[in-house]
């Protein structure tokens, strides 16, 4: 259930209905966040509230509307907000802002190093993606692992260079953060907090992402065996701690075929944009782990109407210290784009002759 607050609503009113709210309830803690589209809002589990609690909370004098949703996942629910939800990304640093998600809107590029592993080499990379079209740069400077051998990233000293990448080329710059303690350090520096696969259920980071004070955009990978109820429930957390700007990435699930490094779940683009209006991005890199098959996915999420894509670019993958066999050159990265492209527009002209 969500309770919008009337914008008139005296601090009296609203300590009224917080009270009676938690009588009604039994004292379960409701969350109180405020969204751009809606305003001060009031978020609760419905299958506490009965047909006679709901009444009570209608008469009110501090309640403007309640929706009364099915779905365990109350905020990021298309039920709740109609309209698909637009994500400002490079909004406060010295750079170019784009657009991610909303109505009719051409995907968003994000292309860069899985790692950063040099000033010269970040540097490189971010003029070569830009010149092939990507409009976000990403970089990772914490590397989570799964050995403790391998190479684990230059830490702040690698968000100093993303953000002199920005400087250099004026894209917006997108990073991983991967511990509560360092979500401000990260969005100091960074344009979009990245939340990995691994600490997609890492519920304190996701809260404390969530009240980030830069605001920074919030771009949340789908966990390695997360169903999409799992996922949307994860994107809640950082809704209700008062983020908005939350950005669903499908890096693709754990299967039983080594093949592939994961299997890319298309399926998921369409059904996401029933049930959530936030927007979706597609990572052929991870979820394919061959270079070879990054081309051929990247089309396919954009016809499966994806919002944009996250691609892994190396100036020479073979000696990359990360990730080397999954990444793509700049030249790749430049047919890439302009093959999504078409697709995009070829989508967008076939909606508008039906309109």
């Amino acid at each position: 259930m969500i309770i919008t607050i009337r914008d008139e609503a005296n601090s009296e009113e609203r300590a009224q209905l917080m009270a009676h709210i938690c009588r009604l309830t039994g004292n379960q803690r409701p969350i109180t966040t405020t969204l751009m589209s809606s305003g001060e809002v009031i978020a609760l589990d419905s299958n506490v509230v009965d047909v006679e609690a709901h009444t009570l909370l209608t008469q009110q004098s501090a309640v403007a509307t309640i929706h009364s949703l099915k779905t365990p996942y109350q905020l990021a629910s298309r039920i709740f907000q109609q309209s698909n939800t637009s994500v400002l990304i490079g909004d406060g640093h010295a750079c170019t802002p784009v657009t991610i998600g909303g109505v009719n809107a051409m995907p968003i590029i994000m292309s860069g190093p899985c790692a950063v592993e040099s000033k010269e080499q970040l540097l490189s990379t971010a003029h070569a993606v830009k010149k092939a079209g990507a409009q976000v740069l990403r970089g990772g400077a914490f590397k989570p692992r799964t050995s403790p051998y391998q190479f684990q990233g230059l830490g702040i000293e690698g968000l100093k260079m993303l953000a002199e990448a920005r400087e250099e080329t004026g894209l917006p710059v997108i990073t991983e953060v991967m511990e509560p303690g360092m979500v401000e350090t990260v969005a100091h520096y960074a344009d979009v907090l990245q939340i990995g696969t691994r600490n997609a259920q890492n519920f304190p980071l996701l809260m404390a992402a969530g009240r980030n004070s830069y605001k920074r955009p919030v771009l949340l990978k789908r966990g390695l065996s997360a169903t999409i109820e799992e996922w949307l429930l994860a994107a809640e957390y950082i809704i209700a701690a008062g983020n908005p700007n939350v950005i669903l990435c499908e890096r693709g699930i754990r299967s039983y075929d080594p093949m592939t490094r994961n299997v890319l779940d298309l399926t998921c683009v369409p059904l996401l944009h029933q049930l959530t209006h936030l927007p979706i991005i597609v990572d052929p890199s991870h979820s394919t782990g061959r270079r070879e098959l990054v081309p051929t996915m990247s089309r396919a999420a954009i016809a499966a109407e994806a919002d944009g894509l996250i691609i892994e670019t190396h100036l020479d993958p073979d000696t990359a210290l990360c990730d080397g066999k999954q990444s793509i050159t700049p030249a790749q990265l430049t047919k890439i784009v302009y093959e999504t492209q078409i697709i995009a527009n070829m989508l967008k002209e076939e909606v508008e002759s039906v309109a």
